[in-house]
């Protein structure tokens, strides 16, 4: 089998989609990190398309190498993972749908038919400590039984003044009652200092699940020190992208819980040697995703198939411009979404919406 094609598609929201094409008529669909979509979509057709075509789709160790390798000034990090990511998935949504299998059984089989979602919810900057609360509420009435609060605060903010953090973390306590859990996520917002401030007084007034980001992505001396005063599990690896940099994440950066992104850290193939190498340091994994289709359906094939991904799952909500671009849905209920059991990733795109809706065809 050869990939002769690859068509990116970008919509007016951000999201990449990428379409392989083989000479066997089997196409398979991936999706990349809607951060920055057009320099994405430009890192796929012109810095990664060339090391594919003519490429057999099942040799997608081979291929990820070579798209690390051969254009490596333009990365390691960033846009040329989060391409790759797009095209590894597209490569395993092939080779499911070419032996007509599951993903998560390609890699060994699944440990778990259903994964435990957490509902993600980013404060937009503007809604009211009560307005949270009653978002939040509303999410446990629809079945999640653990939600995280997420800032968007972004590195350098360092001591926020008239921070919302901690009254809206005791509103969401308030409307929800001691048995949901509740993550919080600064978005690498604090300093040091700041952050094991905040940690300790959640502890003891909310409960905190764990403590997502407390310090800048690019400081892992601060994060060990947050890691190292609290008793809250410290997690983080939204920004990590290969291998070496989740071995720096867990070395220097002492997090508890290692959060991978299937549409940011090189797609399935990279992913799976981050689960073997968070197994080693007994590090159990929580996969960071926002995005509810394709980056989600992979997600759960990987969670079926690794083992230390015991934990629940990131799920920001259902997204209906997304939706629309597929024939099927991926099931939820009570908390939980169903790993599919189709071939490859389980969802079948309405190719014929997809191209109609697009801003940018490539």
């Amino acid at each position: 089998m050869k990939i002769t094609n690859m068509t990116t598609f970008l919509f007016p929201w951000g999201s990449l989609f990428i379409k392989l094409e083989t000479d066997e008529g089997i196409s398979g669909w991936g999706e990349c990190s809607p951060m920055g979509g057009h320099v994405l979509q430009a890192m796929a057709v012109h810095a990664l398309k060339p090391h594919v075509i003519g490429g057999n789709p099942f040799d997608v160790e081979v291929l990820w190498e070579k798209m690390l390798l051969a254009p490596y000034k333009l990365g390691p990090s960033g846009a040329q993972l989060e391409a790759i990511s797009g095209i590894d998935l597209a490569m395993w949504d092939i080779i499911g749908k070419a032996t007509n299998k599951p993903i998560y059984e390609l890699q060994g089989g699944r440990f778990r038919d259903r994964v435990n979602i957490y509902y993600s919810y980013g404060w937009d900057g503007r809604a009211t400590v009560d307005e949270v609360a009653r978002i939040m509420s509303s999410q446990v009435e629809n079945g999640f039984t653990v939600l995280k609060l997420r800032m968007n605060y972004g590195p350098l903010k360092g001591e926020i003044a008239n921070d919302p953090a901690i009254p809206m973390m005791k509103a969401i306590r308030a409307a929800v009652g001691d048995e949901v859990k509740i993550g919080f996520d600064a978005n690498n917002g604090y300093t040091a200092h700041k952050a094991i401030q905040i940690g300790r007084y959640l502890e003891e007034h909310v409960g905190l699940a764990w403590f997502e980001e407390p310090t800048p992505q690019y400081d892992y001396l601060a994060m060990a020190q947050v890691a190292d005063a609290l008793d809250t599990p410290v997690s983080a690896g939204e920004h990590e992208y290969t291998l070496w940099q989740f071995r720096d994440l867990i070395l220097q950066g002492k997090a508890d819980i290692i959060q991978p992104d299937l549409v940011k850290c090189g797609g399935i193939t990279e992913a799976k040697k981050i689960a073997a190498l968070c197994e080693a340091f007994s590090k159990p994994i929580v996969v960071h995703n926002t995005q509810p289709t394709i980056g989600t359906a992979a997600s759960l094939h990987y969670c079926a198939s690794v083992s230390n991904a015991m934990y629940h799952q990131e799920f920001t909500g259902h997204n209906d411009k997304l939706l629309a671009l597929f024939h099927n849905q991926l099931e939820f209920k009570d908390g939980y979404l169903f790993v599919p059991d189709g071939p490859g990733l389980g969802l079948e795109v309405n190719e014929k919406r997809v191209r109609e809706t697009a801003i940018s065809i490539m």
